[in-house]
């Protein structure tokens, strides 16, 4: 008897925990995981062409390096063969029918000249035209299928849109050849099926789902890789996955009979997208849609620390950070810029010689992210400073480092010209959705509008624009993937929002530049304080693909530092601009202040010009100086004692800015002479020489000593920048009262933490909230 009552409390626990595992993945009634109000639109159906029965049947893909997943150079499959095409006569007609093909909704461009690299193979169409309409490329005119007198080195390649065809489906025309084609759907997923998974963003661990048909498809295990989990964690931002609890998934797809894709997968591991592994063969799918002993695929990835939770918040003192060994530059968002590494105690970067997808995929996932979708070279995210460490670089996308990949030691040569620089895909943490820009001529501008929760609901609502300014500016725009801030506006009253979005929601925001959201800066929470209101004076911005960068030169300063001794009636223009100590002002005329001189060799290394912030119209003219002044502050110069206070000081109060002179092949454009225009090029110079007024610092009460010199340029962040962490430039000082020497002259961030520790004064010109 007793026997038996042990046995039914054992059976009535078993039951209760088996009812608790399955409120861990029920859908609680919602399609597709999705709560109630958000049903997913309808989409048209993709209906597959009807071409004439003597089309040569083909198939098209996109291959070649340096790429993302929707470009590449143009590869046909005919007769048992890849081969390419020839770009005599291509056209944007013919890149359109190419990518329409692919599922793409339409073509962007179309380049020549095998810029993605040359194929191999046949040239199997040469000299192709087509009006945009024809359902195939094989149905273009052309000289004949496999007719061609062309050359690998003229291989086409396209730019699709990243937008598939609604409803696209993969029709595979050529029997037997499945493992050679890429994968063509409309979408990927990761949809999440435990309901603590469900709430969790970013979303790690679900079901692998393509979109194919216009429906969503589970992929069957049968055939699954550790490799394919890895491509797919790469492509949604993560840099690794990790195992799973299976057993739960088993019970869940037992109860809910699961929708399989046709076919299997058959990745590398290292892909930036699904779309770029190799299809696999036909799945023999039985008609109650089961896959033999399988379940439908489930990946748990594991995302970098910039996108988690960390467990050491607590200890964050008494831990300290080991140093990277690698960093982005120059980046306007998350996961993309210049590959930098530090090499005995001195960031430098990487030529783009054979620079991949593979050796950038390792950079990505060392920094935390997943898998690149762009390798990109000839500096195309703005110039480093310093050496070259690394040339010719091959990884085979696997390394934990780019510090372990193989790269030739003896080849030098390289200049800052070929930089390479990544884009990495990054995690999906809906950021871009709690924020928008509305009253503006285009995307780029307007005033911004936040999604706030006010009394329980979500409101759109204005920031208000007390202490609004560049470096938040910058935050909003990487928020929305609008890349930098060209300029923040304190007042919006020309732009018309949403009068419902009038209110404001947010205010005292302040940032340091590197947050990924506004939410993440500083503000004040639920307790607004906004003197002006929101409305016409709400914050806004516009925004930027491209910014400058300004980069001092430190070995001019180094080579051109000495001190003189000048009479107080040879400065009566540097008095007037504040450009002495205070204590100048009892100096008599005939009596001398000493003067710290030097040249400055400023380069714009960004990738756009660097322009003033005010108009014409509020330039000053400066009598002493014979020319107008753009700036109100460009530069201070600063000498700090050893334990970083500063004893005297020097600043540029206002400023003429103009291209003194310009690298090879790229010509002036800016001058100050006669009202003209004022800047500084990419790529240009602009040289204040150490004889020019204001070109100082004022000594005069200084005592001999060791001292530390430092200069800021742009320090109010007056105009946005690519990168704010080398306008920043010092220099060790030691002044014996009678001569002065300078030495270790460095710009910040260019040398490791424990060394750049051992100067005091500013790390960089980045606002920090610690």
């Amino acid at each position: 008897m007793l026997g038996t009552r042990s046995f039914r409390y054992r059976f009535t626990i078993l039951l209760v925990l088996i009812e608790l595992c399955r409120a861990q993945y029920e859908y609680q009634g919602y399609p597709e995981g999705y709560p109630q109000g958000y049903p997913e639109p309808e989409q048209e159906q993709y209906t597959a062409p009807v071409l004439p029965a003597d089309t040569p049947r083909i198939q098209l893909r996109l291959a070649g390096d340096k790429r993302k997943h929707n470009e590449g150079r143009v590869e046909v499959f005919y007769n048992g063969e890849w081969g390419t095409v020839c770009d005599d006569d291509f056209s944007i007609h013919s890149a359109q029918v190419v990518c329409r093909e692919l599922g793409y909704l339409e073509a962007v461009s179309w380049s020549p000249s095998s810029k993605y690299g040359k194929g191999v193979g046949r040239i199997w169409f040469d000299n192709v035209q087509c009006t945009g309409k024809e359902k195939t490329l094989a149905l273009c005119t052309s000289n004949g299928i496999g007719v061609s007198d062309c050359k690998h080195t003229e291989d086409v390649g396209v730019v699709c849109s990243d937008k598939r065809i609604p409803g696209f489906k993969f029709i595979n025309t050529i029997a037997n050849n499945m493992e050679s084609l890429n994968i063509q759907v409309e979408d990927v997923r990761i949809r999440a099926i435990l309901s603590g998974n469900r709430k969790r963003i970013p979303v790690t661990e679900g079901y692998v789902e393509v979109k194919d048909g216009g429906k969503w498809k589970q992929i069957c295990d049968m055939e699954w890789t550790k490799q394919n989990s890895r491509a797919i964690c790469g492509m949604f931002g993560f840099p690794g996955e990790r195992k799973y609890n299976a057993g739960v998934y088993k019970m869940f797809a037992s109860r809910r009979k699961p929708s399989y894709w046709d076919y299997s997968v058959n990745c590398t591991g290292n892909e930036a997208h699904l779309s770029s592994c190799k299809l696999g063969h036909a799945m023999a799918v039985k008609a109650n849609s089961t896959c033999g002993g399988g379940m439908p695929v489930v990946v748990s990835c594991v995302p970098g620390r910039a996108f988690s939770p960390t467990p050491m918040t607590g200890f964050r003192k008494a831990f300290r950070q080991e140093q990277p060994l690698v960093r982005l530059r120059g980046g306007a968002i998350v996961g993309e810029g210049r590959v930098e590494v530090l090499k005995n105690g001195e960031w430098g970067t990487i030529c783009d010689d054979n620079w991949s997808l593979l050796s950038a995929t390792v950079v990505c996932r060392e920094l935390g992210f997943g898998s690149a979708k762009e390798a990109l070279s000839g500096s195309r995210l703005g110039q480093g400073m310093g050496p070259v460490h690394m040339n010719e670089v091959e990884c085979s996308g696997f390394e934990k480092s780019i510090t372990e990949c193989f790269f030739n030691k003896e080849s030098l040569g390289c200049s800052h010209e070929e930089d390479a620089s990544v884009r990495c895909n990054v995690p999906a943490m809906g950021f871009q959705e709690r924020l928008r820009l509305r009253g503006g001529r285009n995307p780029y501008e307007g005033r911004v509008e936040v999604l706030a929760k006010r009394n329980g609901s979500l409101v759109w609502g204005t920031v208000c624009s007390d202490g609004w300014g560049t470096m938040e500016a910058m935050v909003a725009c990487r928020q929305l993937g609008l890349g930098f801030a060209s300029n923040a506006f304190q007042e919006s009253w020309y732009w018309p929002g949403e009068v419902r979005a009038d209110p404001v929601v947010m205010s005292g925001v302040r940032c340091s530049g590197t947050e990924m959201s506004l939410s993440h800066c500083l503000h004040h929470g639920a307790h607004l304080s906004c003197a002006k209101g929101g409305g016409r004076n709400a914050a806004g911005v516009s925004c930027s693909e491209t910014a400058p960068d300004l980069v001092l030169n430190p070995q001019v300063v180094e080579q051109t530092t000495y001190m003189e001794d000048r009479p107080m009636f040879m400065l009566q223009c540097a008095y007037e601009e504040n450009c002495l100590a205070t204590t100048s002002g009892a100096t008599p005329a005939n009596a001398y202040r000493r003067l710290l001189r030097f040249s400055s060799q400023i380069h714009n290394n960004g990738q756009s010009d660097f322009r003033p912030k005010a108009g014409r119209n509020s330039w000053v003219w400066h009598d002493c100086h014979r020319h107008y002044h753009s700036m109100e502050v460009f530069t201070h110069y600063d000498l700090l004692s050893l334990n970083g206070t500063k004893v005297a000081e020097g600043h540029k109060a206002s400023f003429c800015l103009e291209d003194t002179e310009c690298e090879e092949g790229i010509e002036k454009k800016y001058e100050c002479a006669n009202f003209g225009e004022q800047g500084i090029t990419v790529g240009c110079f602009d040289t204040y020489r150490h004889d020019i007024d204001c070109q100082w610092v004022d000594i005069t009460d200084i005592k001999p000593g060791d001292y530390i010199f430092q200069v800021v340029i742009n320090p109010n962040y007056e105009v946005a920048e690519s990168d704010y962490s080398n306008n920043v430039m010092k220099c060790r000082c030691r002044y014996d009262g009678h001569r002065i020497w300078m030495y270790s002259c460095h710009n910040g961030g260019s040398l490791s933490t424990e060394t750049e520790e051992s100067f005091p004064g500013l790390l960089s010109n980045q606002v920090t909230h610690r």
